[in-house]
């Protein structure tokens, strides 16, 4: 499978207009614009993962587990022909498929229901034992957290176990917009590395290096990219 959509793929700029379609309360607004870029880069040269191919065995997984401030999330998907632009204004409605944080059933491309932090991390674990046990090596599992996300200790249980079980199918991008409540010794990327991941710090607002930083071989270890952005 590409990464290639059913359509033409709409260029960057166009996020701006798709964003401005969502004008309900309680939009997380900074929330969502900190992942706009990773997301933008994941989903048009990286995961592979189309409309077409949302149930194939064969996918890529992305599971956002920042599911608060989805408004980003909606206009990547929007753009890539996952769900239809018209839903957009309708954003956080009572009758709206798209919610204050995604659903799986109601969103098209959605692999999980996110909002409470903390589970994203452990599912993509579990997708990838999953994925191991039906001999199915090739697709990745991707989960965006954020970094006060990471103060949750059933993340540290799962960076624990994944990098000495060598879960080289996993892979966590960290949001980190300087929002966490407790500083780590040596940063984020010292609590994955010392669990023995492969780690990459760089821009979060930078096409070239987060796409660089994505696609880093790491034989036999998951991957972790820490994308620092200005809050």
């Amino acid at each position: 499978m590409t990464n290639t959509s059913a359509g033409p793929v709409p260029g960057y700029r166009e996020l701006d207009r798709l964003m401005r379609l969502m004008t309900g309360d309680e939009k997380h607004g900074p929330a969502a614009t900190s992942t706009l870029d990773a997301l933008w880069v994941l989903y048009s040269r990286v995961l592979r993962v189309t409309p077409r191919t949302v149930d194939d065995r064969g996918r890529d997984r992305f599971l956002l587990s920042k599911g608060h401030g989805p408004m980003a999330y909606y206009a990547v998907l929007a753009a890539h022909g996952f769900l239809d632009e018209a839903l957009l204004p309708g954003f956080g409605a009572y009758d709206s498929p798209l919610g204050h944080h995604p659903d799986r059933l109601l969103v098209p491309g959605a692999e999980i229901g996110s909002g409470s932090l903390g589970h994203g991390l452990p599912l993509a674990v579990g997708s990838v034992l999953g994925l191991r046990a039906q001999g199915l090596a090739d697709p990745r599992v991707w989960v965006l957290t954020g970094d006060a996300e990471l103060d949750e200790g059933s993340n540290h249980e799962a960076i624990a176990y994944a990098g000495p079980a060598g879960l080289e199918q996993l892979h966590t991008l960290v949001i980190d917009n300087a929002s966490a409540t407790y500083g780590r010794p040596g940063g984020i990327a010292s609590r994955f590395e010392t669990a023995g991941w492969s780690v990459g710090i760089v821009d979060g607002r930078d096409h070239e290096a987060l796409h660089t930083a994505f696609t880093t071989p790491h034989p036999g270890r998951p991957r972790a990219v820490v994308a620092t952005v200005a809050p």
